[in-house]
């Protein structure tokens, strides 16, 4: 099977609790759990990973590749905003990466409507909540199969 890894950033394990009217009631267990299945139906082995620092998310983009991940769906969460330094790591990134948003950002406060990441991504899926996610694989299948 094709390994994919699913990056879950900043505030990502509160998902059910935290502002569930924006994000749903979701947890970010069922959301993996609904991901790997999905994944599976198209012939994916998808890793999750999730952090709240920075620097370990970037460190798991650096070291994706040489691991043997194809393709990465990533929710940088606020990171989206504001890292010039995720946005690098990104860009030095040689598979493809999707960037995944739970809620419409274009929607929301004004600070969320400007993506520095989402530039250096092959592109960007939004408001849909787990369909986002699904979305995104689907994206990367496709990739990864353009690639063979």
């Amino acid at each position: 099977m094709k390994r994919v890894l699913v990056i879950h950033g900043p505030n990502l394990d509160q998902l059910g609790v935290r502002e569930p009217e924006t994000y749903g009631s979701e947890t970010l267990e069922d959301l993996d759990e609904a991901v790997r299945k999905a994944g599976a139906g198209f012939g994916l082995d998808v890793e999750s990973f999730q952090s709240n620092h920075e620097g370990a998310i970037i460190d798991r983009l650096h070291g994706a590749g040489p691991s043997g991940i194809l393709g990465i769906l990533l929710n940088p969460g606020g990171l989206a905003h504001t890292s010039v330094c995720l946005r690098d790591a990104i860009a030095s990134t040689r598979i493809p990466v999707i960037e995944v948003h739970l809620s419409n950002t274009l929607s929301r406060e004004e600070f969320r409507r400007r993506h520095l990441t989402a530039p250096a991504c092959r592109g960007m899926i939004i408001g849909l909540g787990r369909v986002s996610y699904i979305a995104g694989l689907l994206a990367l299948n496709e990739l990864i199969a353009d690639k063979d």
